[in-house]
C-alpha cells in the first residue's frame, strides 16, 4: 500500500530475488519515461523503495504522482 507523508508517496516492494526486482524496475522505468515523471528510488537485492513527488510543483504530491503510483501498482496485478 502506498503511504502519503512528508510531501511524497512511498512504497517498498519485495521480490523473490534481485533479477525479479530489477525486472520490475525496468518496467517502472518505461512507465516513468512515457509519463515524463521519474521516481526517486533505491534497490538493495530484492527490495525496491519508491518515493514519488512532483519537483516542479514545489516537491508536493500531485495527480502525476498518484497516476504513476496507480500504474506501478497495476504492474503487479490486483491486490498489490
Amino acid at each position: 500500500m502506498w503511504k502519503e507523508e512528508n510531501n511524497q508517496l512511498s512504497r517498498t516492494f519485495t521480490f523473490k530475488d534481485f533479477v525479479e526486482a530489477f525486472g520490475f524496475m525496468s518496467k517502472v522505468a518505461l512507465l516513468a519515461e512515457k509519463m515524463d515523471h521519474h521516481p526517486n528510488w533505491s534497490n538493495v537485492y530484492n527490495k525496491v523503495e519508491i518515493n514519488l513527488t512532483t519537483h516542479d510543483a514545489g516537491n508536493t504530491v500531485t495527480d502525476k504522482d498518484r497516476e504513476l503510483a496507480r500504474q506501478i501498482t497495476q504492474l503487479l496485478g490486483k491486490g498489490n
